[in-house]
């Protein structure tokens, strides 16, 4: 063995023996401190057995409750009537409806004149 390969060997054994000298001891586990019999922890894991799932989600959480409203149904529908048929806040291009008229002094010969001169690839008139 090359003296590199021997103290790498030292240096390795050397670390192993400084790294169990701090290692913790095991203390067993520790002792319960419940006051419950266990008829009575039997009597409640049955009663949660039986009893529906509080951390239920989607399909596995039973019947939706029912919400009371103190609100018509007309009230509501009335709502909804005006709502639908008033302009979308929210709305974005296409969807924002009808572009308001606006008023323009440039004569519509000349713009149509224009429009067909660049779709010919001819010059602009100016």
């Amino acid at each position: 063995m090359t003296a590199s390969k021997l103290l790498s060997a030292v240096a390795v054994a050397l670390m192993a023996v400084a790294g169990a000298a701090h290692a913790e001891t095991y203390e067993g586990v520790h002792r319960l401190t419940s006051a419950a019999s266990r008829a009575d922890v039997a009597a409640q894991a049955v009663v949660a057995a039986h009893s529906a799932n509080p951390y239920a989600t989607g399909a596995n959480a039973g019947p939706a409750q029912v919400i009371v409203s103190n609100t018509s149904r007309a009230t509501v529908r009335a709502e909804a009537v005006a709502a639908a048929h008033s302009a979308d806040p929210y709305a974005e291009g296409a969807s924002s409806g009808v572009a308001p008229i606006v008023a323009s002094t440039v004569d519509r010969a000349a713009v149509r004149a224009a429009a067909r001169a660049a779709a010919h690839g001819d010059a602009l008139p100016l």
